[in-house]
């Protein structure tokens, strides 16, 4: 289901109160602005979230009427399923403020791209695992890697 950019809660908060099971995979990103850094949460994919519909039990025409929603996607005239156990892997790898967390899927050697922080963007090699939601990455910067330490939870797969 899409809904209008920047509105996911509207669009979850009005479909929990209609009785619909929303997801919306959430991310924390660094924004630069004036020689500031600032993290922000929003959605994993902007513009989309996934809805648990039973197409015989619930009145799932009335979503595309839901403020922050702009319309169910679809496959000719009916709702389009996601591949059995994609959302529920996502949830799966949600921590408990709502955030996607990809740490538990990381592996020494692995290319890592950091989400969040004063290295945001940056891609490197996990180099190794340190302690509890630690981990030494080596960025590849200025023509070389730099050792840098980074909560794990601020990185992802590239």
């Amino acid at each position: 289901m899409s809904h209008q950019p920047g509105r996911e809660d509207i669009a979850e908060a009005n479909l929990l109160r209609q009785g619909f099971k929303p997801f919306v995979a959430r991310q924390l990103f660094t924004v630069r602005h004036a020689r500031r850094l600032t993290v922000r949460r929003g959605s994993f994919f902007p513009g989309y979230m996934f809805v648990r519909l039973d197409l015989t039990r619930d009145r799932w025409r009335s979503v595309n009427g839901t403020m922050g929603v702009r319309s169910i996607v679809m496959i000719g005239e009916r709702p389009a399923p996601c591949p059995a156990g994609l959302v529920e892997q996502l949830i799966d790898m949600t921590n408990a403020d709502g955030i996607l967390d990809f740490s538990s899927k990381l592996r020494v050697g692995d290319a890592v791209r950091v989400v969040s922080g004063p290295f945001a963007n940056l891609i490197g090699r996990l180099d190794r695992l340190d302690g509890p939601g630690r981990a030494r990455v080596l960025l590849s910067i200025m023509n070389g890697e730099v050792a840098a330490t980074i909560a794990a939870k601020d990185l992802a797969a590239a």
